[in-house]
């Protein structure tokens, strides 16, 4: 059944404010939506080629580049969540988390914490987990684990060999991974975006 809000497997979903957000009303099934919103997202890695700032961990940028994915389909895009969750922090939260996450990131870069693949998994892992948008999360916390890397070292991250959007084993894997993160074992998750799981 491809029913358009219904919220599918481990997706956050959206309250029915929030729907009332969709741009497109000709949108009427979730695989149209998951098709423009993957048509946004190509538009937003465009755009990077040519904008991608020196430092992206800024709470501008990181705004910015959520209005970028999906300002084609949601009137809210680009602007944090302002409803609870069942994952993620309290609402008025979302910008001091952020902060804090970037600013343990710039420190873990600094000292060396970790490598440079460990650094990106570990933020991206925390930005899933404050969970700042009403949707898209997963989605724009891979991109900017992805920018992470590259301009750290230059490498880019795997996501596994399928669609994370849709219900599929990867996608059932690396929410298992993102879990297990949860409660401090990176292991999974690590290897999940190696390649190697």
């Amino acid at each position: 059944m491809d029913i358009l809000f219904e919220a599918e497997d481990n997706a956050t979903p959206l309250t029915e404010e929030e729907t009332q957000g969709l741009k497109q009303r000709w949108i009427t099934l979730r695989s149209e939506l998951n098709e423009m919103e993957m048509q946004g997202i190509i538009s937003a890695e465009r755009w990077l080629n040519n904008n991608t700032p020196d430092n992206i961990l800024e709470e501008g940028f990181l705004l910015k580049l959520h209005k970028k994915m999906f300002e084609q389909v949601w009137t809210w895009a680009g602007t944090f969540r302002t409803t609870e969750r069942n994952i993620g922090v309290a609402p008025y939260q979302i910008p001091i988390r952020i902060k804090n996450l970037f600013d343990d990131t710039y420190f873990w870069i600094e000292n060396k914490t970790y490598s440079a693949h460990e650094i990106a998994i570990r933020f991206h892992h925390k930005l899933v987990w404050i969970h700042p948008f009403p949707n898209g999360n997963g989605r724009i916390s891979r991109l900017m684990a992805d920018l992470l890397r590259m301009q750290l070292d230059g490498k880019p991250l795997f996501w596994g060999a399928s669609n994370l959007t849709n219900i599929s084993s990867t996608r059932t894997n690396y929410i298992k991974a993102l879990q297990k993160a949860d409660r401090g074992d990176y292991t999974d998750l690590i290897a999940f975006t190696t390649g190697t799981n």
